[in-house]
C-alpha cells in the first residue's frame, strides 16, 4: 500500500504583537513518500510529475531547485547534518500546483528509520521574494507521536517580522490526522502562532477532484492572500523590516531543543 495520502484541512496565523490580527484558511496537502511520487503519476490521471496536470508536483519547486534529484539532495542534507541512518522512508507535505501554480509558505519532510522512527525533520520555507530555507532539525529517534522542537530564525520571511526571534514547532505526526503549531517568539514573547492542520484521505483521482472542487485555485489563493493581508498589516500600522540581501537556497542544521510524548 502507497504511504503517500491526501490532508485536507486549514491553516491559521494569529498576529499578537504589536497588534493583534488573524486570518483563517481551508487548504489541502499531500504527502508524498519521495519514492513513490514517479508511481502514483503513472496510476493517477489528475496527478503529474514535472509536468502539466490539474494536479501536478515539480521537484524545481523544493530543495535547492536543481535538476539534482530531491531525495538525494535530501540525504545530502542529512549527511551535512550528522545523520547517518540509511535507507530512509523520506515523505514530503507540501501544497501541490494546481493548474500549473504552486507556491508553499511551509513544506515538511518527515524522514523516518527502516524502524519506523524518527531520523529528522526538514522545514522549509519559502517566502515571496523566490527565496527557501531548510531547517534541518534531527529528532534523535523518536517514537513519539508528538515532536516538539525548537530553533533560531535564520532566514526573511515577512517584512512584518523581524529576524531577532526564535521558533517552538509542535507537530502531530502524520497518521490519521496531522498538525504542525509553530510560535514565533521574540523577547520570549510569542509574537505570532501559526499552524496547519488536517485530516487524511487516500490518493486517488477521486479525492484529488474533490479536493480541487473544495479548494479551487488554493495555491493562487494563498499567494493573494499573503498580499492582501499585507495590505491590512500597513493598514493597521505594523512596522515594515528590511529585506536582508538576496541569498541562494540555504540549510540549516540545528539541534533539537527537546521532544516530548
Amino acid at each position: 500500500m502507497p504511504s503517500s495520502c491526501l490532508y485536507v484541512g486549514h491553516v491559521v496565523h494569529h498576529r499578537l504583537r504589536p497588534r493583534v490580527h488573524r486570518l483563517r484558511y481551508r487548504a489541502f496537502w499531500m504527502l508524498l513518500d519521495l519514492d513513490e511520487i514517479d508511481r502514483l503519476s503513472d496510476q493517477l490521471n489528475l496527478f503529474s510529475r514535472n509536468s502539466f496536470n490539474l494536479i501536478s508536483f515539480f521537484d524545481r519547486d523544493h530543495g535547492d531547485g536543481s535538476d539534482i534529484p530531491l531525495r538525494q539532495q535530501v540525504e545530502s542534507m542529512l549527511r551535512s547534518a550528522g545523520c547517518q541512518s540509511t535507507q530512509l522512508t523520506i515523505r514530503l507535505l507540501c501544497m501541490p500546483r494546481i493548474l500549473g501554480y504552486g507556491f508553499n509558505p511551509l513544506s515538511v519532510y518527515f524522514c523516518y528509520r527502516t524502524d519506523g522512527s524518527l531520523e529528522a525533520i526538514i522545514h522549509e520555507v519559502h517566502n515571496t521574494f523566490g527565496e527557501r530555507h531548510s531547517y534541518l532539525i534531527p529528532s534523535h529517534g523518536t517514537a513519539s507521536e508528538i515532536v516538539e522542537q525548537s530553533c533560531c530564525k535564520e532566514f526573511f520571511v515577512s517584512p512584518f517580522l523581524g529576524m531577532d526571534m526564535s521558533y517552538a514547532f509542535r507537530i502531530l505526526l502524520p497518521k490519521a490526522k496531522v498538525s504542525i503549531a509553530i510560535q514565533g517568539k521574540q523577547h520570549d514573547q510569542t509574537v505570532i502562532a501559526a499552524s496547519l492542520a488536517g485530516t487524511h484521505s487516500e490518493l486517488a483521482d477521486g479525492t484529488l477532484l474533490s479536493a480541487f472542487l473544495r479548494h479551487p485555485l488554493l495555491t493562487l489563493k494563498v499567494i493573494s492572500g499573503i498580499h492582501w493581508h499585507a495590505l491590512r498589516l500597513v493598514i493597521k500600522g505594523f512596522r515594515i523590516h528590511v529585506r536582508p540581501p538576496a541569498g541562494r537556497p540555504s540549510i540549516r542544521a540545528t539541534r533539537n531543543r527537546g521532544i516530548s510524548p
